[in-house]
């Protein structure tokens, strides 16, 4: 399975997750719920994603490190301060809370899937294979940074 690693951007992932998050919503109307104020919790929660999300690409850009999710070995500096300090992907962490609005908003029960299957997805085929590249890259650096900072939160 080492053919999908660091493939598919986790933007696309994300995106690809959110259409089928919204078919799956159309065609099991059975499983959908009421929610009060959901449009305001489902903004809440995708603007609190967007925020981390943008810390940490902010992070990167004041290292002038690369962004490009496909070319962990690219990277120039180990970033670890700022949002950085709390987790070792909040890009992914945002995108991951943009879906789970996301699931908030189409309040419908199999929605929820989504978020889940990003993560796992997100874990095997992108934060596994870019830990090996930034340990290599790194070194002890990077094994110090992974023991102090938690993986998502």
């Amino acid at each position: 399975m080492k053919t999908l690693e660091l493939k598919i951007p986790p933007p696309v992932v994300a995106l690809l997750v959110a259409i089928a998050m919204w078919l799956a919503a159309s065609a099991s109307s059975s499983l959908a719920f009421t929610l009060p104020a959901r449009l305001a919790i489902a903004l809440a929660v995708a603007a609190l994603g967007v925020a981390i999300s943008a810390a940490g690409t902010v992070s990167f850009w004041r290292a002038k490190t690369t962004v490009n999710p496909t070319r962990p070995d690219a990277a120039s500096s180990l970033v670890v301060t700022g949002v950085y300090r709390l987790t070792r992907n909040p890009m992914y962490l945002g995108l991951l809370l943009v879906l789970a609005g996301w699931a908030i908003y189409l309040s419908n029960a199999v929605t929820f899937v989504g978020p889940l299957l990003f993560l796992l997805y997100i874990n095997r085929f992108q934060i596994v294979p870019e830990e090996r590249a930034l340990a290599a890259r790194f070194g002890l650096a990077f094994d110090d940074y992974r023991r102090r900072t938690r993986r998502w939160i």
